[in-house]
């Protein structure tokens, strides 16, 4: 069987995880934890960057920094993980859904004015597959009606948009290192920010409301309860692992993005032919080779297609179900516009096997059955 996925390891993962145990510092925002974040923080360009223990939680963590609150709107696409949405329900936020582009899968930044009201707070950009967002419009938007902006760039680590690190590029960034992601450390996030008033706060939420890590960097004399917060710091552990992986991030985008090229030059023919659509990088960005995935004629095909690779040891999967027709969008949000796209695609789109260490036998072998498929 060849799987979906595999979390990467590249062999100094353990040696790391032994280290901190020997340090015997485990809780966060140890040495290992300090290693992640100064790495994101080169690589990005952005002042301050915090591991969380998920996306999930660095976009909860946003929502808490935007004082988002009943009665704002926030504006997002609906073809994305619930998590996106969740973060700003939670804070009683309405969500405003927009129509994606067919292209990129990405939200249409032409459809983000026309769901702008007076209550809107923030627009919630997801970069799919890694692919950027056009940022250029989204931020013009977001400076006009002074709206913060969001980076969803759970899939995107070291992808960028016109040499911009995606992520850095909005008021604040969220990314994701669950182990279905390109580095991983099993569970876990980060958020990165760019204005400074923002980020000490952040580091108040993130430490359960509290002025601790000022304490142990012996800034205060005590540490006391400043104002609502949770616990978002991941232990040492989970931090060592994925210092492993960042260290190797180049070998491990390469390594994916042979794959993925393997993968476009070997169904290009298909392509031509018109049996399904493959994916669209636009001009200007560069992607992380994070997935890769086939738009079939339809949700029927797609089904066909899935049971077909599955006889042939090959594990495909499909992606989100759109949430504003979900009974939990339904309840906090709205589709504004035409859904021209956004389930029309999402029941055409299969994701194929994509992880660090894949063969490139492995990725014939995807190919040769994709074609034998239509024959």
């Amino acid at each position: 069987m060849i799987p979906f996925n595999k979390p990467p390891v590249l062999g100094t993962e353990l040696a790391y995880l032994e280290q901190a145990m020997q340090n015997r510092r485990l809780s966060g925002d140890g040495p290992f934890t300090r290693r992640c974040s100064a790495w994101i923080e080169a690589r990005t360009g952005s002042p301050k960057a915090l591991l969380t223990t998920s996306c999930t939680h660095a976009l909860e963590l946003a929502a808490l920094l935007l004082d988002i609150a009943p009665g704002n709107e926030v504006i997002l696409p609906s073809f994305t993980f619930p998590s996106t949405a969740a973060a700003f329900a939670l804070r009683g936020a309405r969500l405003v859904f927009v129509d994606i582009r067919p292209d990129t899968m990405n939200l249409d930044e032409n459809l983000i004015e026309a769901a702008v009201t007076n209550r809107t707070k923030a627009i919630v950009p997801v970069h799919y597959a890694g692919v950027s967002c056009e940022m250029d419009a989204i931020l013009d938007i977001a400076r006009r009606y002074r709206l913060a902006v969001v980076e969803d760039a759970a899939q995107a680590v070291t992808s960028t948009y016109h040499g911009q690190a995606l992520g850095s590029i909005g008021d604040i960034g969220c990314f994701s290192f669950h182990e279905s992601k390109n580095f991983s450390m099993g569970e876990g996030g980060a958020i990165l920010l760019q204005n400074q008033e923002i980020a000490d706060r952040a580091e108040i939420l993130r430490e359960k409301g509290t002025d601790r890590s000022r304490f142990f960097r012996g800034e205060t004399d005590r540490y006391t309860w400043l104002e609502l917060g949770s616990s978002y710091l991941p232990s040492e552990l989970n931090a060592a692992f994925l210092l492993a992986q960042l260290e190797q991030a180049d070998a491990i985008t390469k390594n994916r993005m042979h794959s993925w090229n393997q993968y476009f030059a070997g169904l290009e023919g298909l392509r031509d032919q018109g049996r399904f659509e493959l994916p669209t990088v636009p001009e200007g960005c560069t992607h992380n080779a994070h997935m890769f995935y086939i738009k079939l004629k339809d949700g029927d095909e797609r089904t066909r297609m899935i049971a077909h690779l599955k006889q042939r040891g090959i594990l495909s999967v499909f992606h989100y179900i759109p949430l504003y027709s979900s009974q939990a969008g339904l309840r906090h949000g709205r589709f504004n516009g035409e859904d021209r796209y956004t389930t029309r695609e999402s029941q055409r789109l299969l994701r194929l096997p994509l992880y660090y260490g894949l063969t490139e036998k492995d990725c014939a072998r995807v190919v040769q059955a994709v074609d034998d498929f239509f024959r």
